[in-house]
């Protein structure tokens, strides 16, 4: 990985690295103790480290091999079938359609064991049926050919850094575990090892109302969080789906529909609380809003799906909530037309709050689903937030756009029950949004595969599900092959992209795509 790369090479020059800091004005201003931030320290009598006295530990931590250790060559106990076929290497490439991460593994040790038993007392268990849930989460497309051996459920911070001790001194794999509702396998433990549930963790430890910020746990969920915040007024506007948890969106960089108005996680996280691999405790900066000092080691641990460390503690950026907002619908006959609206609104400096398009496929499956009657023809939906004058305001100026655009119906809704009706419901620069989605929707059109194309379109952000059956192989192929041209399409017009094999339809189970 680029980031190991990169790692292995700054660790090798780390004496170097070190006394230049020893030698620069940075340095001096701790040694001479002039500025000590408060949050250099944790609550309790062990010291935390500072992000800039933990650069050089970081970096041994990571060049070492981060939270993956030294792994044996032995199958896992969990999935002994089929084992040696899957040893070494990874899962998929180019024209690959396979479908289990390979893996190797050694014997976890008694030693071990034991000593998880003392740090978490009951909280652990190396039950089978609790390991494979673990192990083969539902949201994922793809499986591992192993499963975890251990799963630990800490209570705190001390106990967290004291089970990846443990696990660093005995050279076994961990992977923190959040909500699991990731769709890129991102929980998956093809080494084995331990896998550490957050789920216990779950505090809202300080609201700072005046300073619109507040600290959390990892375990804690989205929803949780703004069911505790609304009696205050406030909000956090990141909304990636149901289940998902601060931690796991930390770690996974999520976004959501609220993304063009707010940004994504790394916009609204201020800093972190990490345990590193060798069990060691970082605190990645102040509370403070700006800084222009040191490493932003916040937008490095946010992103690294846990290869760097396992979050502890979140402090959060929060929103007021909205005085009033207004739900739009407007329909279109081309998706390359809704495409086009949703550029030239937000060209236009119009402040959206979302902007959400489905093409007919996906109208259709809503209809399916909810009973509704919304005309299936690609549709585009928006949300203005302000106050009544203003929204009303944005609202018409869009209309107007959508006119010039061969929209063919704009309803919008402002009763509260109106617009919760209304609403419920591979990202590029978004000036190329509406080429990218026309390509592949003449691309998946062409297809025998059923697919859906939904987007955040505010922000050039869409997502297609290709429906197929993986027990054919030719299905299989197909949807590989529809992947790879959007990857490649996106990749050509400086995007990037993001692979979720989730959705598919299961016809031997009687199933089929409606």
């Amino acid at each position: 990985m680029a980031f190991s790369s990169w790692f292995s090479r700054f660790s090798s020059s780390s004496r170097n690295i070190y006394r230049t800091i020893q030698s620069s004005s940075v340095y001096h201003f701790r040694t001479q103790r002039t500025y000590i931030p408060e949050t250099l320290y944790s609550e309790g009598t062990k010291p935390v480290l500072s992000w800039s006295g933990s650069l050089i530990p970081l970096a041994v931590a990571l060049s070492a091999g981060s939270i993956v250790f030294d792994i044996g060559r032995n199958p896992s106990m969990c999935d002994a079938s089929g084992v040696d076929d899957y040893r070494g290497g990874t899962v998929g490439g180019k024209d690959s359609t396979d479908l289990v991460v390979k893996g190797s593994r050694k014997e976890v040790a008694q030693e071990l064991i034991d000593e998880l038993k003392a740090i978490c007392g009951g909280n652990m268990t190396l039950d089978y049926d609790e390991r494979y849930f673990h192990g083969k989460p539902q949201n994922s497309f793809h499986t591992a050919v192993n499963v975890p051996d251990i799963v630990v459920f800490p209570r705190s911070e001390d106990e967290v850094s004291k089970i990846v001790r443990s696990c660093n001194n005995h050279k076994v794999p961990i992977v923190p575990y959040g909500g699991a509702t990731s769709l890129e396998g991102n929980t998956l433990s093809p080494n084995g090892g331990v896998c550490i549930d957050m789920s216990l963790m779950k505090n809202v430890k300080v609201l700072h109302l005046e300073d619109m910020d507040v600290v959390v746990e990892p375990g804690i969920g989205w929803m949780e969080l703004n069911e505790y915040l609304e009696p205050y007024g406030l909000f956090f506007p990141l909304d990636p789906g149901p289940g998902a948890t601060i931690g796991g969106m930390c770690a996974t960089r999520c976004s959501g529909s609220l993304a063009v108005r707010y940004g994504t996680m790394r916009d609204n996280v201020i800093n972190l609380k990490v345990v590193l691999a060798n069990g060691d405790v970082v605190k990645t900066g102040s509370r403070a809003r700006k800084s222009a000092a040191g490493y932003d080691l916040t937008r490095l641990i946010i992103g690294s799906e846990g290869t760097l460390g396992v979050i502890t503690e979140i402090t959060l950026r929060l929103q007021k909530i909205p005085q009033y907002s207004v739900v739009a619908m407007c329909n279109f006959p081309t998706i390359k037309d809704a495409a086009d609206v949703a550029i030239a609104t937000m060209m236009s400096g119009i402040q959206v709050s979302r902007v959400e398009l489905m093409d007919e496929v996906q109208v259709k499956a809503i209809n399916i689903a909810n009973g509704k009657n919304f005309p299936e023809v690609p549709t585009l939906m928006f949300e203005f937030i302000g106050t009544e004058a203003y929204s009303r305001e944005q609202t018409l100026m869009v209309q107007k756009i959508a006119s010039e655009h061969n929209c063919s119906n704009f309803v919008f809704a402002e009763d509260p029950e109106a617009k919760k009706e209304l609403w419920k419901d591979v990202c590029i620069p978004l000036s190329r949004l509406a080429e990218l989605i026309s390509r592949s929707k003449q691309e998946i059109d062409a297809s025998p595969l059923v697919c859906t194309v939904v987007a955040h379109a505010g922000d050039g952000n869409f997502h297609t599900m290709i429906l197929f059956d993986p027990n054919k192989e030719e299905q299989k192929r197909e949807a590989e092959r529809l992947s790879h041209f959007m990857v490649h399409t996106a990749l050509s017009m400086e995007g990037t992209y993001d692979i979720c094999k989730l959705y598919l339809v299961n016809t031997s189970s009687g199933l089929n795509a409606e």
